[in-house]
């Protein structure tokens, strides 16, 4: 995983994040050395998302706080940014915090995969990549609905977003693509012989 705040790239790793201020010719580690699946960042606060919950530093790095009061479930898979709001996608659904960190709250109601991979913001969309599928809500997680339409393999690892564009990586079917906000999937894999896909860019 990677983020950038400011000059600073942030880049998750196996053995925690690291700190690159000359665009990745020198890449400096920080204190947080566990596994690290995702990281976010917006304005002062940058999140990393590990098997413990979720940290974070205010300082670009230079320091660390935990900060998981309501995250029930502290496998942090994925972090995405919504105006202020910060959500994580966990091995037991979506949680929400309006405060960077300070409180978490469930949003997973309709969610029936609870395994999120995966976490994407388009517009007033928030989508959560599952091992069954893509859930979509527009009301900040208070429901989701599954949107799989031409989806052929539900395991979706990784979104990316171009304008109105959707783009969905999943492991076995390759890349999936969207104009509709998640209603129906195209599949998108010419020249593509390994369609094992961990990340999109």
């Amino acid at each position: 995983s990677f983020a950038v705040n400011d000059t600073n790239l942030f880049a998750g790793t196996l053995g925690g994040v690291f700190r690159s201020t000359n665009k990745g010719t020198n890449w400096t580690p920080t204190s947080v050395t566990t596994f690290v699946y995702s990281l976010a960042a917006n304005g002062l606060n940058l999140f990393a998302g590990t098997n413990f919950g979720v940290v974070r530093s205010t300082n670009n790095g230079a320091g660390w706080g935990t900060v998981n009061d309501g995250l029930t479930n502290k496998g942090v898979l994925s972090l995405a940014f919504s105006d202020t709001d910060l959500f994580a996608g966990t091995n037991g659904g979506v949680f929400q915090t309006t405060n960077n960190g300070t409180l978490w709250i469930s949003v997973s109601t309709g969610l029936t995969d609870t395994t999120v991979n995966s976490l994407a913001v388009s517009g007033t969309n928030l989508f959560a990549g599952t091992n069954g599928g893509v859930f979509r809500t527009t009301n900040n997680g208070t429901s989701w609905n599954k949107v799989n339409s031409g989806l052929t393999d539900t395991i979706v690892t990784f979104f990316a977003v171009s304008g109105t564009s959707l783009f969905a990586s999943t492991y076995g079917g390759g890349v999936f693509h969207s104009t509709n906000n998640g209603s129906s999937w195209t599949a998108v894999n010419t020249g593509l012989t390994n369609k094992n896909v961990l990340s999109l860019v």
